[in-house]
Parts: C-alpha cells; sequence; structure tokens
C-alpha cells in the first residue's frame, strides 16, 4: 500500500482495484542519455548518476531534474521488494503512461515493451521475482526530437510558443505492482441499460477452468440491489446482466451523479473464491434523435470547456489528487458542466473524479497537427500507432460514465477533391475503430476542420471570431441546413457536406486576457492569445456574453466548448491562471452561462 510521503499515492485505477497493491511513486535513479546509446554503453546494467522523483518528467520542476531540453533517451532504475505475503500470486508491474517508446527490464529480464505515451501497458513477473525477492527494475524511454509520434501539444521547436507547450519525457504516471491470481479475472466491460433499467457485463478471464463461476453483485448504500453468476468456463469474457428493480433505479446525470458499486468474483470448483476486484458504474444513456445529442433522453446543453491538462510545476502530471478535483470544482464554479479534455488523454483519477461529480467529459487523444505538411508538426504523422494507442485509451476508459463522446482526431486539413492520403486512411480507422469498440458513444471524427468520414455522428466546427455580431452571423447557418465549417486556403471546402448530424462549436472564444500585460501591444513569446486582446475587463465580460449568448440561444445547438478554463504557460486566454489564481470575476462568468439554453426545452 502507498506511504503518506509519496508522490501521488492514491490507487490509480479506480475502476478496477485489488486490495493487495504497492505504488512504486518515489524517488528512483535516474540518467538522461542523449545520443540513445545507453544500452550500447552498459547503462542498464549499473547504478545511474542522477535522482528523479516519479512520476514526475524529469521536465518538470517536481521530478527534481527540470531540464526541458530535447531528451532523446532517459533510463530509470529501482529495486523494490516484492511482499512476502503474495505468496501463491503474481506480481504484475503497472505503468499508466510513459512518453513515449519504453522498454523494461525487471532482473535483467526484458518484460515490456510499448510505443505511445499516453496510455498504460503491464508485465506479469511472475518468471523474474517471486514474493519476498527483490525486483531491479530498469526502464529505457526514448522520445526522439524527430521521431514521427503523437505529441499533442508538445512543444517541437526548443522554446514554448503559441499553444505549444514544455515536452514531456519518460515516466508521467503513477508506476505500481498488483498482486494477481495466476488464474484471473481481468478489467470487465461495463455497459449501462437505461432502457432495460440493467448493466450488461463482460468480464474477461486470463483461463477458463471447467466448473469455475464468475459473480457480479451490484449494491448502493443500502445494500445489494442485484446480483448475477454465470459459468466460467465456456467464454474468454463471460457475460452477466444486472438487473435493477425499479425502486432502486437511480440514473446518472449532473444535477445526481449516482454511482453503483460492482463487486466481481471468480470462484473455483470448490466454491472458494480465486480473484476478486471492485468496481462502480452508473446507469446513463448517450442517444441521438435528429440534431439532439440526448442525455437519458433528455436534452442537456454541454457548456464544456476546453482543459488541456497542464500545470505550471508538473506538466501533463497533475502534481496531487487535490489539483485534479480543483481543476473540476473551478469549471463547475464557472458554470460548465463538463470539459473537452484536449489533446491529451488525461489520468483516469480525473475521470473517477468526473464520475462521481457529475461532470460531462469528451475523450480526446493527442494528435494536433497530424499530417499537414509545412506547420513544423510533420513528424506527428499518423501512423498504425496512433490507432493502436487510441483503441488502449478507449478500452481503458470504457466504463466511465462521465464520457459522454468521442473524439479520435483533431484539427486536420485533408482538402476535399484531392488524392487520398494516410492521414485520410488512419483518419476512417480511428473512427471505425471506435465504433466497432463502443457503440454506445456518439464518435467525432475530427474535431474542427475536415470531416471527411460521411458516417460521423456528429458535426463541429472552431471559431475564434471576436466580434460576437460577426460570430452570430457566421453560426446562424445551422437553421438553413448549412453550418459554419471551417475551410482551407482561400476559403476551399475541407469537409464532405453536412448531413443533419448534431452540430456544436467545440473551440471559440480563447479572449485574450492579462490584467498585467494589459498595456502591452501585438504577439510576443510571454503573451498569446486569439485575435484582438480584448481592452479591459469590462471589454472581457461584454464579449464574453456576447460570444456564448449567440450559441446559448440557438436552438439547433446542442452544446459549445470555451477555450480555455486556464492559462498554459504563454497562451494566456483561460478563465483562471495557469496558477490556478482567480483572475475575473467567476460568479459573473457563471451567470452568463447558467441561463436557460433555447436547446433545453
Amino acid at each position: 500500500m502507498p506511504t503518506a510521503q509519496q508522490p501521488r499515492p492514491e490507487h490509480p485505477r479506480p475502476q478496477f482495484t485489488r486490495p493487495d497493491w504497492l505504488n512504486l511513486n518515489g524517488e528512483w535513479q535516474f540518467e538522461l542519455d542523449r545520443s540513445d546509446s545507453g544500452l550500447e554503453r552498459g547503462v542498464r546494467e549499473r547504478d545511474l548518476l542522477q535522482r528523479i522523483t516519479v512520476p514526475f518528467a524529469p521536465e518538470s520542476r517536481l521530478s527534481g531534474i527540470e531540464n526541458v531540453d530535447f531528451l532523446e533517451a532517459v533510463w530509470y532504475r529501482t529495486t523494490v521488494t516484492i511482499p512476502a505475503d503474495w505468496a501463491g500470486n503474481d506480481a504484475v508491474l503497472h505503468f499508466q503512461a510513459v512518453d513515449h517508446d519504453a522498454t523494461v527490464w525487471v532482473n535483467g529480464v526484458e518484460v515490456a515493451r510499448h510505443r505511445g505515451g499516453f496510455t498504460p501497458f503491464s508485465a506479469s513477473l511472475s518468471a523474474v521475482a517471486a514474493p519476498g525477492e527483490d525486483a531491479t527494475i530498469v526502464v529505457r524511454a526514448r522520445d526522439s526530437r524527430y521521431g514521427v509520434q503523437a505529441r499533442g501539444k508538445q512543444s517541437q521547436p526548443y522554446f514554448n510558443a503559441d499553444c505549444h507547450y514544455t515536452r514531456t519525457t519518460g515516466i508521467w504516471q503513477t508506476v505500481w505492482l498488483e498482486a494477481v491470481p495466476s488464474v484471473h479475472l481481468n478489467r470487465p466491460r461495463i455497459t449501462p441499460d437505461v432502457a432495460g433499467s440493467c448493466f450488461h457485463v463482460s468480464v474477461p478471464l486470463s483461463a477458463n477452468k471447467p466448473g469455475w463461476k464468475v459473480r457480479a453483485v451490484l449494491s448502493d448504500a443500502a445494500g445489494e440491489v442485484a446480483a448475477a453468476e454465470v459459468r466460467a468456463d465456456l467464454d474468454l469474457a463471460p457475460r452477466l446482466v444486472l438487473a435493477v428493480p425499479a425502486d432502486r433505479v437511480r440514473l446518472w446525470d449532473t444535477t445526481d451523479p449516482h454511482l453503483y458499486d460492482v463487486r466481481l468474483e471468480l470462484i473455483d470448483a470448490d466454491g472458494n473464491l480465486a480473484d476478486a476486484a471492485d468496481s462502480y458504474a452508473g446507469l446513463r444513456s448517450v442517444s441521438i434523435n435528429g440534431q439532439a445529442v440526448l442525455i437519458n433522453g433528455k436534452h442537456v446543453f454541454q457548456r464544456l470547456v476546453l482543459d488541456q491538462g497542464y500545470w505550471p510545476e508538473s506538466l501533463m502530471t497533475a502534481p496531487s489528487e487535490e489539483a485534479l478535483v480543483a481543476d473540476i470544482e473551478l469549471s463547475l464554479a464557472a458554470g460548465f458542466n463538463g470539459a473537452r479534455l484536449h489533446q491529451k488523454v488525461f489520468e483516469e483519477r480525473f475521470l473517477y473524479h468526473a464520475d462521481r461529480l457529475g461532470y460531462l467529459v469528451w475523450g480526446e487523444f493527442g494528435d494536433w497537427g497530424a499530417g499537414v505538411a509545412g506547420t513544423g508538426d510533420d513528424n506527428q504523422q499518423p501512423t498504425a500507432s496512433f490507432v493502436t494507442q487510441w483503441l488502449e485509451a478507449v478500452e481503458r476508459d470504457y466504463n466511465h460514465p462521465s464520457i459522454v463522446g468521442w473524439c479520435p482526431l483533431n484539427e486536420t486539413h485533408q482538402l476535399l477533391h484531392d488524392r487520398i492520403t494516410q492521414l485520410d486512411d488512419v483518419m476512417r480507422a480511428m473512427f471505425l475503430a471506435t465504433k466497432a469498440a463502443d457503440s454506445t458513444r456518439p464518435v467525432l471524427d475530427t474535431s474542427g476542420y475536415s470531416h471527411r468520414v460521411p458516417e460521423t455522428d456528429v458535426w463541429d466546427s472552431h471559431n475564434y471570431e471576436q466580434d460576437p455580431v460577426e460570430f452570430g452571423k457566421q453560426m446562424a447557418g445551422l437553421a438553413d441546413g448549412s453550418p459554419y465549417g471551417n475551410t482551407g486556403p482561400e476559403g476551399r471546402a475541407i469537409s464532405q457536406e453536412y448531413n443533419g448530424q448534431p452540430y456544436f462549436c467545440s473551440e471559440f472564444g480563447g479572449i485574450w486576457w492579462n490584467p498585467e500585460a494589459a498595456t502591452a501591444t501585438g504577439n510576443s513569446a510571454d503573451s498569446w492569445g486569439y485575435g484582438q486582446r480584448v481592452k479591459d475587463e469590462a471589454d472581457f465580460y461584454d464579449r464574453f456574453a456576447g460570444l456564448v449568448g449567440v450559441l446559448l440561444d440557438n436552438p439547433l445547438m446542442f452544446g459549445y466548448c470555451y477555450t480555455q478554463l486556464t492559462d498554459v504557460f504563454q497562451e494566456e486566454n483561460g478563465i483562471y491562471r495557469f496558477d490556478r489564481s482567480t483572475k475575473l470575476d467567476v460568479p459573473r462568468i457563471k451567470a452568463v452561462q447558467v441561463r436557460a439554453a433555447a436547446y433545453e426545452h
């Protein structure tokens, strides 16, 4: 179990927990490997030269390294004793996220490789270390400046600029050990069925054993609600139905984010408990009726904010559990009811708090600029790794009721009548893969710009027009079936024709305001935002109310996403400052947003 002195001591996977686990965050040995020659030089076999605080990236202040140069490769080393009371179980080593290309050795044996900086991976240690024995863990993380990979908003030039931010290399989320039986439960898929007042539970198993059973129990504060049991010897993923009695039905929504507890058990042929894990679930539906996206069959206007999930002292890693909660609470205080989690796959602990606080979320991958030749982002070209990593993200987060939509890509720029490119193929693959992996949520093929997949569930646009009157004119076309769409050079169309899908403006606003720089002029490296900077704070409120009002008053608009929750480095268009301190009258911001939207009827 974690200790009070550890950074980020909480369980990193709150939707599938076992009692026996060990948090490995804290001080590890560390060494830079600028030419990626460490394996040849024997770095794997010796002690490393520096110390780092895991899980914070070496670019961050909280890591104790704070080196913001390009880090071609980095090495980590630590030794842990596997608890002796785990005897009879296997120790599984979990990495929640390592950027970008990781190789892991334990006691000199390679146990895992993983490509992709946003998603978790694991390795069984059963062949290299038993309970009561030491396990020396060595990690090499490669993060080439010129390698092709999904980076999100990480700056590819040396300096931060505009909306490009300090890079993240190596371990940036929790590392942990877990005691797991040799035959065990794997992470379930829990699908809510509001129409049927039940949950469909699919429980993958590591192996099938004659006479074994899987049992699931649903409970709430009053006790057991439903239970089901099924044979575990016929299917790799036995399926159960947990039917909720009418008097125990309680839907999950923004005003009442009710969560049921779920207990999963694997029972052997003698009736003994072979494995058990705890989870939770929310009874919530998402549906589409014409241009409406409905939550539990109701018109819920989605007042979303763009959340990029960066902190000054820790970059993409939240400095603490409390910081994750605080960002949701700051958003709610400003009148938002959800967020577009922008250009990174957020830590799963964030989604846990979104679940319990009734906070709507659109899950997104980190791939901004992919396939845009000549923009400096050419090394973020789409590859099969995009699809692989995105499927890992969808699988990780499938059970979270707070997620109401998926967005695999962001701001892709294909021209409608040009030849088919690799980006077209990857874009369609990510859309189809998302639909195959999750048929319960709408999928936005790409946020903003080129809607190339004709069956995309949702249409959207990004519009940073700063004049509310002009913005209103541009948004008015939705009533005539010709909504505003982003265009390419010389106004050239980059999307297929709109076909009546639900529509929202998924990026707007971005109002540039820094009180301390109010007299500054021009676009500089230390202050950046969209369009013309407001003259003063009063001008900010007028512009904000005007832009928001355009969208609230459109009965065909199911939501919006305002840019953004906080300033991020030089991008100073947040409702709050980068350190989360107040820079605006938050109750005034909230009052603008919480009035009834025309869509809500």
